[in-house]
């Protein structure tokens, strides 16, 4: 696949080392790998998955890139693909919960680059680098899917200022987001919310 050939490209001519001369099947290689990876076109759809992913999440080749994570992340890895096809994003690092093929949920670490063409950016290519063994929080129902993002990221000891830096916000925004979560889960603080949470098992 031409978009897979182009992740092992550099994005600019002398940024990494040339890989033009390694003899091998790079392309076999990928497929063969036992770490998924994926690649999107420029309109967000999964055209190539190798084996390890097809394990992971099925055979979703033709869906939209969106639809293989839980629906409350969905929001925000749409933003994040934008991100990279803008220009704006080169790669991320970042924890996801994706939907198995018997829909079941699954923590994954993912890393993520734009995919080039020349000048172009043409899609995105990523690879799982971690599945957590343990399962993954459930959202909380009574509260959005950001709010819910913003609930994770203050259980991992995010601050404000970081929270705003991995969701791409102001700190305002996330401020406002976050005295939203605490109304609705009847908590008066960040300690007590997460006791809420904890005790309600998300």
């Amino acid at each position: 696949m031409s978009a897979v050939r182009q992740s092992a490209r550099a994005s600019e001519a002398g940024s990494a080392t040339d890989l033009s001369g390694i003899p091998g099947d790079l392309h076999g290689a990928l497929e063969d790998v036992n770490v998924p990876a994926y690649a999107v076109d420029r309109f967000g759809v999964i055209r190539w998955i190798n084996s390890a992913a097809k394990k992971l999440v099925g055979d979703v080749r033709g869906k939209q890139q969106s639809s293989v994570v839980v629906p409350e992340q969905a929001r925000e890895a749409k933003e994040s693909f934008l991100r990279k096809m803008m220009g704006t994003e080169e790669s991320t690092d970042g924890t996801v919960v994706v939907v198995g093929p018997d829909g079941e949920r699954v923590q994954v670490e993912i890393s993520s680059c734009a995919l080039r063409e020349g000048h172009r950016i043409v899609g995105v290519f990523g690879v799982v680098r971690h599945r957590s063994k343990s399962a993954p929080p459930l959202p909380h129902p009574h509260l959005t899917p950001r709010q819910n993002q913003v609930l994770h990221l203050l259980s991992h000891g995010h601050s404000t200022a970081q929270i705003a830096a991995e969701l791409h916000l102001s700190v305002d925004t996330v401020r406002n987001h976050i005295r939203r979560m605490l109304r609705a889960l009847g908590a008066h603080s960040r300690i007590e919310a997460l006791a809420v949470a904890h005790r309600e098992g998300i």
